[in-house]
């Protein structure tokens, strides 16, 4: 669905747009509130980008014990480096993007505080397949286990958007331009889903392209910036 099938989609989601009912399943949590968590949500990301490093510390009395020169360290280690500066570059991305959707968000439901638990879980996950990336390479199942982590993130992603997107009483701000917002993050979303299904789909039919394919998550934010210039004019 296109960016502006979702805005349409949330301008008719009530009779009264500017004040959108919250589904009886899911009320407002009192007490909670969005900066709360992105806080929470902050500290787990850094813990997690942090211990991405820890391999590659540990290498450093290795290389001593192993009566090696200092600069194997660095030399003798390219793939255990390589797969920390992927992830680093991957979590920091997926971090961005997530201020992106919380940026405004004021309140919470239990459902979209689950989905940020879940997301949450695949940032805290990724050092593993990382260390499993820098050890076997490219291996297959290394591979599937890294690809799934990433998937599940942008899954539980998605699913935070598409509440605040039809629920935009949980937003700071207010009225149209706070829900065409939110509906193009929301598309946007559902894209670098796809983006990343396909790049798996690449990955496991061309192994040498196994973690290359990653740059097709370039796609969707900048057919999307191409779409809102088009819109502009």
């Amino acid at each position: 669905m296109g960016s502006r099938g979702v805005i349409d989609e949330i301008g008719t989601a009530g009779a009264n747009p500017a004040e959108p009912s919250v589904p009886t399943s899911d009320r407002i949590e009192s007490g909670m509130s969005g900066e709360r968590l992105v806080l929470f949500t902050d500290a787990v990301t850094a813990i997690s980008i942090t211990l991405l490093i820890l391999p590659l510390v540990d290498l450093v009395p290795e290389t001593a014990s192993a009566h090696e020169h200092a600069s194997e360290v660095i030399t003798g280690h390219f793939n255990q480096i390589w797969s920390f500066l992927l992830s680093f570059a991957v979590i920091a991305n997926i971090w961005r993007e997530h201020h992106r959707a919380f940026s405004s968000v004021k309140k919470l439901t239990r459902s979209l505080t689950m989905w940020n638990m879940g997301w949450l879980l695949s940032v805290v996950v990724l050092p593993l397949p990382t260390e499993m990336l820098g050890t076997f390479g490219r291996d297959r199942f290394v591979g599937v286990f890294y690809y799934a982590t990433l998937l599940a993130g942008m899954v539980c992603r998605s699913a935070m958007l598409r509440i605040l997107k039809t629920t935009p009483a949980l937003l700071e701000e207010d009225g149209e331009a706070a829900r065409a917002r939110t509906g193009d993050l929301y598309a946007e979303s559902c894209l670098t889903v796809l983006a990343l299904v396909i790049a798996f789909a690449i990955a496991l039919a061309v192994p040498v392209l196994q973690y290359y394919s990653l740059l097709l998550l370039a796609a969707p934010p900048s057919l999307m910036r191409l779409r809102s210039r088009r819109a502009a004019r």
